[in-house]
């Protein structure tokens, strides 16, 4: 009989009753764990911090995984405002010196939009991060010595703090450092109006368009004047025209963000800023291109000089994990969560730096209801994120996100067919990634990021 198993039953009924008991204690100490946890998610949401700004959330963070034992805390790791907290577990009684840990990640988000504060619920995102690591770490204290996971392994529980999703993209920042070198399998979860163990977050690329013209007098001697700001209506109209040619998934938005001085001056500067966003890489290279003609366009008629700047970070667009999503989904329906099928979604979400995660480890991304329907970037949403009614839903998610987590960790198979998932949908979605390579000034795509709500 092996360790652990329950005399007078099959080896697979009681693995299966021991997993469900291991979920039942994570979600007791997810619950008794409530109070800390609310007070951490209002502390976030009551100081709204800014991408790459946020020092109090970071604080309360890094305070908060301090006071709880065993927990190795590492603030300001790699970044200003990003933070990890590691805790092992190996109840193996004389464990081999090289043996290497199943490592899983659990991220948390924190920053806040500008003028409108928590309105994409990252306070949320940072709580359910904290309450799932809890909760598994109660787990599998509750096996005691002696009793091994089917895999044989220890397990280490990482809790990783990326800051600036809403702008710059701190995940990116951080998989470029390394922080997700030694992952092998990553969890969050993201407020919504519904339940979702998927939504199609699409890749993005930002871009500011910069024309240079001449001024001159705008009343005595306009012609000797080079208009900025004609160029810079005239590349918005173009994009504008060109909406009629885009495919139905792809995204175009932006904003004039500098036209001039004084009416009677000849606009010698303008700038504009777009988000541009497709379901893929490959189809967010075709997008550029055409973006990139247009902005070009505008400046050889009105005789501007122009130049395009992307932003340092692309976002990609999530890749799914079916076998991850199917136990999330089976777990959240446990607690009695009731997820949007397929056929239902809305066919595009946001865009997210969590994309980027899911080409270097296969993780889960979903999306749950926090008790309102308002809708996210709103102030409307700010309010329902800081309220009591969504520390429910919270709680109830990172429950399932816990119990997804010991699946993988007591389910041999489901931790293959994880990373079989993986390998799958990264190579199909890299063989379709045919796009020619863009170099040189002016280059929009530098494929290498936006909110899950950006």
């Amino acid at each position: 009989m092996r360790p652990g198993e329950v005399p007078g039953e099959g080896p697979a009924a009681a693995a299966a009753a021991g997993l469900e008991e291991l979920k039942r204690r994570a979600g007791e100490a997810i619950e008794a764990s409530s109070g800390p946890l609310g007070a951490l998610s209002r502390e976030i949401w009551s100081r709204p911090e800014l991408a790459y700004q946020e020092r109090q959330a970071h604080a309360a963070l890094a305070r908060f995984f301090a006071a709880r034992p065993a927990w190795a805390l590492q603030p300001r790791y790699k970044l200003e405002t990003a933070f990890r907290a590691d805790w092992a577990w190996d109840p193996r009684p004389d464990p081999p010196a090289a043996a290497p840990p199943l490592r899983l990640g659990l991220l948390c988000e924190y920053d806040a939009l500008p003028g409108i504060g928590h309105a994409c619920g990252h306070n949320l995102i940072a709580e359910v991060g904290a309450a799932a690591a809890l909760g598994l770490q109660a787990a599998l204290q509750s096996l005691g010595p002696g009793r091994t996971p089917p895999r044989g392994g220890p397990v280490q529980i990482t809790v990783l703090g990326t800051p600036a999703e809403e702008d710059g993209g701190g995940k990116i920042d951080l998989i470029k450092a390394g922080a997700f070198d030694d992952l092998d399998v990553v969890f969050m979860a993201h407020p919504s109006q519904e339940d979702a163990a998927y939504l199609p977050d699409v890749a993005e690329h930002d871009v500011t368009v910069k024309y240079y013209g001449k001024a001159s007098h705008a009343a005595a001697y306009p012609w000797e004047g080079v208009n900025a700001l004609d160029a810079a209506v005239l590349a918005y109209n173009n994009l504008s025209l060109l909406r009629q040619q885009m495919k139905p998934t792809w995204r175009v938005h932006g904003i004039i963000k500098n036209g001039g001085i004084k009416p009677n001056i000849i606009p010698s500067y303008a700038e504009l800023e777009f988000y541009l966003r497709a379901p893929s890489l490959r189809e967010l290279a075709v997008l550029t291109e055409k973006a990139e003609n247009c902005f070009k366009a505008a400046a050889l008629a009105t005789g501007c000089e122009v130049e395009l700047q992307g932003g340092a970070n692309d976002y990609y667009n999530v890749l799914p994990n079916k076998s991850l999503e199917k136990a999330y989904i089976d777990n959240g329906k446990k607690l009695g969560m009731e997820f949007v099928l397929n056929d239902n979604l809305n066919g595009l979400s946001g865009s997210t730096d969590f994309g980027n995660v899911t080409f270097v480890v296969p993780g889960i991304h979903p999306y749950f209801y926090i008790g309102s329907d308002a809708l996210n970037h709103t102030e409307q949403y700010t309010a329902a994120a800081g309220s009591e009614e969504a520390q429910f839903y919270a709680l109830r998610t990172a429950k399932a996100l816990a119990m997804t987590a010991l699946d993988v960790i007591f389910k041999p198979d489901l931790l293959e067919k994880v990373r079989e998932d993986f390998r799958t949908v990264k190579l199909n979605e890299e063989g379709h990634l045919n796009a020619p390579e863009r170099r040189g000034k002016g280059s929009l795509l530098g494929i290498g990021a936006a909110c899950a709500s950006r």
